[in-house]
């Protein structure tokens, strides 16, 4: 699958969230961002015939706490869903690391390989991202109406997300195994 496709079919879901919130409130929107995430999911399947561990672990938080907000009627559960899945990915990275089992070149899927050293360094990395993005999204849905989170969650995670990950290269370029099979 392209590059550009993947994250079209990763951030597609998003993008409609944002749009089904501007036209119909957040209970639209969850609607909408619930049946994007499966047909983004699907997509993927049929394209590659296979599902990386993120977006499978993101959608189906997303069906569990889209599903409790719909059908509770309660918002904070929608809300909490970006809390609750980079929490998840932090403490299961830095968890990986804890007990000796890196988890994060399994996330990368053989299209990066780095020395044992660099997988370390990045792990932390991201592990300590996720969960500082997990406390950000408390603050920020705690203190601001849906429609700011809504806009935050599409515009402004997003870029973190980016600027983050493209700051990791130079520590990716340090670290890569040029040839030879891949430590760990």
């Amino acid at each position: 699958m392209s590059p550009l496709l993947k994250i079209g079919l990763e951030l597609g879901p998003l993008v409609l969230f944002f749009a089904a919130n501007g036209y119909g409130g957040i209970y639209v929107a969850t609607g909408v961002f619930m049946v994007a995430t499966l047909a983004a999911l699907a997509a993927m399947w049929v394209l590659a015939r296979r599902i990386a561990v993120m977006p499978l672990v993101s959608a189906l938080v997303v069906m569990v706490f889209g599903g409790l907000t719909l059908w509770l009627q309660d918002d904070h559960f929608i809300k909490l869903k970006p809390t609750m899945v980079n929490a998840l990915f932090g403490v299961l990275l830095l968890g990986g690391l804890y007990f000796r089992k890196p988890l994060l070149p399994y996330v990368f899927d053989g299209m990066v390989k780095l020395t044992d050293e660099g997988w370390r360094v990045l792990t932390i990395r991201w592990g300590v991202f996720f969960l500082v993005m997990a406390v950000l999204n408390e603050i920020v849905w705690r203190s601001v109406s849906t429609d700011s989170w809504v806009a935050f969650k599409t515009f402004g995670y997003l870029p973190l997300t980016f600027a983050f990950a493209m700051a990791q290269a130079p520590l990716m370029a340090r670290h890569e195994m040029k040839d030879g099979p891949q430590e760990g």
